[in-house]
């Protein structure tokens, strides 16, 4: 018999070990089934969703065409045949064939190619209000055949510019011309142009966008304002205070020298004469800041006459100040959500880099009833505008005197505020209460003429 001698490192191999049988191998033709099987679930499922999703887009390109008109004639034709046929009442059957037929032969006007190029064109992107704008469509057929004609329109604010397209030969033109009205103040949107088929009764209704939106800032109409007139009270465009300073352009007077001042500042000849260091005080001089604040609240207005006025005495006065360079801020109400009134300011600075910037902003403001009255816009402004010298408050006839000087005590003490109260067709007026002036004015030019004439006097 022979001997199994266990090798290094092997321990002791027992009969039952030595005698049991080797696993079996795994058969390489169930694993090619399983992976095939895999494979065909994982096709079948890609297969289902890519029908799905064609059956999707296809149901939505379906319905996207279907009118409100449409929907009912369907309605009728599908409750026509189904008591038609169960009743047996050949009215009703009649009824529902044609409501058939004329769906048939709406769905054979929207039959054709629409491969157009299509543009927009304004002259201009912003005007004032009362300006008549023109808005040109450009159509053109790229193809070698001809196309049907169709319908285009553009959505001109709340409005919408139809136009008939005749059928286009190949490489031919259409365009033609609309009218914006720009009657009042705002930021109309125009376009995008579209496309659309149609049956003449209106069942089925296909559109197609193709030049993209623009914008129309309509300004509002302002006023030529004399050049100094900006500070209205005074003006302390370099005016002296009485705050000492170690550096500016007005002189003060003369002092010892303590340690930390700036040897530029010694004045030589007193320091020959007196045997100690001297050197010069100035009085330190302030720039006019001019802050315009343009109530947005609903109840400081007695209608949308005044509310038009005041924005456009708010454009006049941000504009003549930005021509003069001189510093000035404009500042509306704020319309904060409900829930974040008190967290957020009370108002909303308008952009002043350039006279269009600020009339594109002074475009878009709008009356409302959550915005801050005249009385809280100025406690805003006065806790979120710094250096203010002059403060310009703009409202309507609704505001009271009362409201009108508790918004004025809301302003550090030398700051001249000037209220202007927009009331059409009354005599224009000029108040002054301490640091208070009250200009009540009955049409715009009115206040190029006050303003004039407080500057002469």
């Amino acid at each position: 018999m022979t001997q199994i001698v266990p090798g290094p490192g092997a321990g002791t191999a027992t009969a039952p070990a030595l005698l049991a049988p080797a696993p079996p191998a795994t058969s390489p033709v169930a694993v090619s089934g399983d992976g095939r099987l895999a494979d065909f679930v994982a096709a079948g499922v890609r297969f289902g969703l890519e029908c799905g999703a064609r059956v999707a887009g296809a149901l939505r390109a379906v319905l996207s065409v279907v009118t409100p008109l449409g929907w009912a004639v369907l309605a009728v034709v599908g409750v026509s045949f189904l008591f038609g046929y169960a009743l047996g009442w050949t009215e009703l059957i009649v009824i529902g064939w044609a409501g058939l037929v004329l769906l048939v032969a709406a769905s054979c006007f929207l039959i054709g190619r629409n491969a157009f190029e299509i543009h927009l064109h304004l002259p201009v992107d912003r005007v004032v209000v009362g300006e008549r704008v023109p808005g040109q469509v450009s159509v053109r057929n790229p193809t070698r055949r001809r196309v049907p004609g169709v319908g285009v329109e553009v959505p001109v604010g709340s409005g919408l510019a139809e136009f008939s397209m005749p059928s286009l030969a190949r490489g031919e033109d259409f365009s033609d011309v609309f009218i914006v009205p720009t009657r009042r103040r705002g930021v109309i949107p125009i376009g995008p142009v579209r496309t659309a088929r149609a049956d003449p009764i209106g069942l089925l209704r296909r559109e197609i966008v193709w030049a993209e939106q623009v914008s129309l800032f309509v300004h509002p109409r302002t006023v030529s304002i004399p050049s100094m007139s900006t500070g209205f009270i005074r003006d302390l465009e370099g005016n002296p205070t009485r705050d000492l300073t170690n550096s500016d352009v007005s002189f003060h007077a003369l002092r010892e020298y303590v340690p930390g001042d700036e040897r530029r500042t010694i004045h030589w000849k007193s320091t020959a004469k007196t045997g100690r260091y001297m050197v010069r005080q100035f009085e330190e001089s302030r720039r006019s800041h001019l802050m315009v604040a343009l109530s947005l609240a609903q109840s400081d207005y007695a209608g949308e006459d005044e509310f038009e006025m005041a924005v456009s005495v708010a454009g006049s006065l941000g504009v003549r100040a930005i021509r003069d360079a001189r510093t000035v801020s404009v500042v509306a109400s704020a319309v904060p959500p409900d829930s974040s009134r008190r967290r957020m300011p009370g108002l909303r600075p308008l952009s002043t880099l350039t006279r269009t910037r600020l009339l594109d902003d002074l475009s878009g403001v709008e009356r409302s009833l959550a915005a801050l009255p005249v009385s809280e816009l100025a406690r805003a402004a006065a806790d979120t505008v710094a250096g203010i010298s002059v403060a310009f408050l703009v409202c309507g006839s609704a505001t009271t005197l009362t409201q009108v000087r508790t918004a004025a005590s809301r302003f550090p003490a030398g700051v001249d505020v000037v209220a202007v109260i927009c009331a059409p067709e009354t005599v224009p007026s000029l108040r002054r209460v301490a640091d208070l002036s009250v200009l009540t004015i009955g049409y715009l030019d009115d206040l190029q003429h006050s303003l004039a004439r407080t500057k002469a006097a």
